[in-house]
């Protein structure tokens, strides 16, 4: 019985969630929700310039020093995000998300001092629950000879179909 060979995409499938990978994956989502507070802080600062000198929001938003520190900053974690996703399956990277949620949902609070509501953290808390779901669940495997179903995730299968 001959072996069918690997494609890229069944040894993207196949590939576990590493110490590397994990680090490389909340680096990507611990930079882009970087990005997104330090952008929210630049804007709402440009904002107040240039209400304040009744002069144009775009100038003040593209010379704002935090502005383009978080694009920097953004553009740092999409390069991270993809490496992560050279290295991972999105079917488990993408949920990791949910972590970016939650940390700019708490700096949203401690550092813009945004006001927020407890259905808020609730959501917020339902959307992190679902990460840790994933991340311990074990992909199904199609049967042997058969492909997934639509309600079974794709795993890689090293069997040979029949012929």
């Amino acid at each position: 019985m001959s072996r069918v060979p690997e494609t890229a995409a069944m040894s993207v499938r196949r590939r576990k969630l590493s110490a590397i990978s994990l680090v490389l994956l909340l680096f990507a989502v611990a930079s882009a929700a970087t990005g997104q507070v330090l952008l929210k802080h630049g804007m709402t600062s440009a904002t107040e310039s240039a209400e304040r000198t009744n002069s144009s929001l775009v100038i003040k938003a593209i010379t704002s020093p935090w502005v383009l520190l978080g694009l920097f900053v953004f553009a740092i974690s999409a390069v991270a995000w993809l490496a992560t996703l050279s290295k991972l399956p999105l079917s488990i990277a993408y949920p990791f998300n949910a972590l970016g949620y939650l940390a700019i949902l708490t700096a949203s609070t401690l550092i813009l001092h945004e006001r927020t509501n407890i259905w808020t953290w609730v959501g917020t808390a339902f959307v992190a629950g679902g990460l840790v779901i994933v991340v311990l669940t074990k992909p199904a495997s199609p049967p042997p000879g058969g492909d997934a179903t639509a309600d079974e995730p794709v795993a890689a299968s090293s069997v040979a179909p029949q012929r």
